[in-house]
């Protein structure tokens, strides 16, 4: 299976993308085991995070088989290569950049830019996006979203980052969202594993309803 087909059957088991930025490569594979027992299928190390590519090597051998391991905060087309031999499988950044998107399709791997206009959403599939990140989202609404997916391919997933909450998710569903990014409100640097195995529980509730 592709890189693209896990992430869609990951998604459909549970459509929350964990965000551990600041973890270290040392706390990493215990609180990837955290967000895995809590429901959490995707896993998202931040390049601005300490080591980045020992966490993401580290996750991806222990989690490779049972999870999607990649990496956020993608700026620059070099970087994708790195995270892919990492073991890294999703490229995820806070912007529309062409160039990081052509190189992670290239390298067969998942393109998640962020997004926050209908340009910038065109920009990026016409680069070769296959998922879209609306960020941040506490800039946007319900409202913004469904007016967006209007004009977007359907088939298309939108997943939503910045400021979500276990019991914010409802209405971004209800306007066609398909999943969340989750950084602040499921992991803090040096939150423990125990801490990080209950808020994946009770995002996991509040995805369900």
């Amino acid at each position: 299976m592709t890189a693209t087909d896990d992430f869609k059957r990951y998604l459909a088991e549970s459509p929350l993308v964990a965000i551990i930025r600041g973890v270290t490569a040392d706390e990493a594979e215990a609180i990837g085991d955290a967000l895995y027992e809590g429901g959490i299928r995707i896993i998202e190390v931040p390049l601005n995070s300490p080591e980045p590519l020992a966490s993401i090597k580290r996750l991806s051998a222990r989690l490779g088989d049972k999870a999607l391991i990649g990496a956020g905060t993608v700026l620059k087309p070099s970087e994708v290569g790195e995270v892919a031999a990492a073991g890294g499988r999703i490229i995820v950044s806070p912007s529309t950049d062409a160039a990081v998107i052509t190189a992670t399709v290239n390298a067969g791997l998942v393109s998640s830019p962020g997004f926050f206009t209908p340009s910038e959403a065109f920009t990026a599939l016409n680069a070769g996006a296959q998922v879209l990140k609306l960020f941040p989202a506490e800039g946007a609404s319900p409202a913004v979203l469904k007016a967006q997916k209007a004009v977007l391919p359907k088939d298309v997933p939108v997943l939503v980052v910045g400021g979500v909450q276990p019991d914010t998710m409802q209405p971004w569903l209800d306007a066609g969202a398909a999943g969340f990014g989750l950084g602040g409100g499921i992991y803090k640097p040096g939150q423990s594993p125990e801490d990080t195995l209950a808020k994946a529980r009770a995002y996991v509730a509040g995805v369900r309803g």
